[in-house]
């Protein structure tokens, strides 16, 4: 028997996986990206060049966000390597945020993005983490002990 809270959770999750439709019948860590021929490391310098962004930060937030997974799916609905959640997939125009490339970019835009909204780099990554709300509600970085931790362990590098 499944616990409640893990019955709750899959089932999220199976909530989310159908919302993104796949090409034929490939599971989400084989999505056809061609990331295959390529490292992660590779694909994290292409993207933080593309938008002008830190490739070590960028690699540090995904390391924390979804440790190079990109089948991660949040128990708060993040999905792939940098863990988007729906709305800002839909934000984005991302259409397979399990597709690594299609996470990556949209994820890099994103927090650049943020970066060039809030000008500091702790309150866009506190605005990744809680949303640009919550900076914004609390006028700063705002006062979760998750969000807190979530800077520290991205800035730590």
């Amino acid at each position: 028997m499944i616990p409640k809270g893990l019955a709750r959770i899959l089932a999220r999750i199976e909530e989310i996986e159908r919302s993104f439709p796949r090409s034929g019948n490939q599971p989400a860590s084989s999505s056809p990206s061609s990331f295959q021929s390529v490292s992660f490391d590779e694909l994290i310098e292409e993207y933080a060049e593309k938008y002008g962004m830190d490739a070590k930060l960028v690699r540090k937030l995904v390391q924390v966000e979804s440790g190079f997974n990109p089948s991660a799916v949040s128990p708060r609905g993040a999905m792939g390597l940098m863990q988007l959640m729906p709305e800002t997939c839909k934000d984005l125009g991302v259409q397979d945020p399990f597709d690594v490339r299609e996470n990556l970019d949209g994820g890099v835009r994103y927090l650049k993005g943020l970066l060039e909204r809030f000008g500091d780099l702790q309150l866009a990554l506190a605005a990744y983490n809680a949303g640009p709300g919550r900076v914004k509600e609390y006028g700063g970085v705002p006062p979760f002990l998750e969000t807190q931790r979530f800077i520290k362990k991205v800035l730590e590098g």
